[in-house]
């Protein structure tokens, strides 16, 4: 009879990083193959994103919704910005492809036993305002955006009194939130290569000049490369504690945040799969090892 994985204490830790984040679709659909339903689970940006069809058990979802449609003007276009200051279509990923094109299932997300963080901004502070799925029974999505939400590409989500921005730029992959929220052992999905990081931000005259009232955000732009360089650190004495286990990109693929091009991105996406499949007995015996 085989041993039976442990996930009880383990939370789920999703980075961000745009269209970059097809790579964490493809690891979460092996771990749904395999029937690790994470009992925390917590993502910025495209890792919130991703979480969502996890949570709600629909494989190849995520994989659908970014391959499928990230050629059409109502996703991702220089038209989006014209008409609604943004590059990627917020209603139309927020709306239309939920509710109409790709539906998603919202009974299912809700019903599921896991926890879930999403980290967005504040814009004017510049601190991490994290969002928990059991007390949002309603208006998940405007959460979601604002995890999404980057300066310059995108407009800011008002929300419960805030403005808020993508909650990847001050907590790029949330790993302190999953410590905080009591987690003994956490499971990272990077979506940059191992000896990546991040070169300092020298514009914050930019920022100040298209943003004046947000001083937050841009403190948190030009303390962006140390935040996260230290955030790898952090991931880095974890896993030599055996406390982590991390899945990253095997290989260097040139993917920007507003990747549009099909085949890159399927790529990646097999890229992602495949290196969890790779892992993925080491990553049972971890779970098991540490019963």
């Amino acid at each position: 009879m085989r041993t039976k994985e442990n996930l009880d204490g383990v939370g789920l830790v999703l980075e961000g990083g745009g269209m970059r984040g097809v790579y964490t679709a493809g690891v979460l659909d092996y771990f749904l193959d395999q029937e690790w339903h994470f009992p925390y689970v917590v993502g910025v940006s495209a890792g919130a994103l991703s979480a969502t069809s996890y949570i709600s058990r629909q494989r190849g979802r995520n994989k659908k919704i970014t391959i499928d449609y990230v050629r059409d003007a109502r996703y991702l276009s220089y038209r989006n910005w014209i008409w609604q200051k943004s590059m990627f279509g917020m209603d139309f990923i927020f709306n239309q492809l939920p509710n109409v094109l790709e539906p998603f299932d919202f009974q299912a997300f809700y019903k599921s036993p896991q926890k879930f963080a999403i980290g967005t901004m504040d814009a004017y502070t510049g601190e991490p305002i994290y969002f928990m799925k059991h007390d949002w029974l309603e208006g998940i999505m405007p959460i979601l955006q604002a995890s999404s939400s980057l300066p310059f590409v995108a407009q800011p989500v008002q929300f419960q009194g805030r403005t808020l921005f993508d909650g990847g730029l001050v907590d790029p992959i949330p790993i302190n939130k999953s410590l905080l929220d009591g987690n003994k052992r956490h499971v990272i999905i990077l979506t940059k290569e191992l000896g990546y990081r991040k070169t300092p931000f020298k514009q914050k005259w930019f920022v100040q000049s298209v943003y004046p009232k947000f001083k937050g955000l841009a403190e948190v732009l030009m303390n962006r490369s140390v935040i996260y360089n230290n955030t790898l650190e952090t991931i880095e004495r974890l896993e030599k504690e055996g406390k982590a286990f991390v899945i990253r990109p095997s290989n260097a693929l040139k993917i920007s945040r507003v990747e549009k091009n099909v085949s890159k991105l399927q790529l990646l996406y097999d890229l992602g799969f495949k290196d969890a499949e790779r892992e993925g007995q080491r990553l049972r015996e971890w779970l098991i090892e540490n019963n």
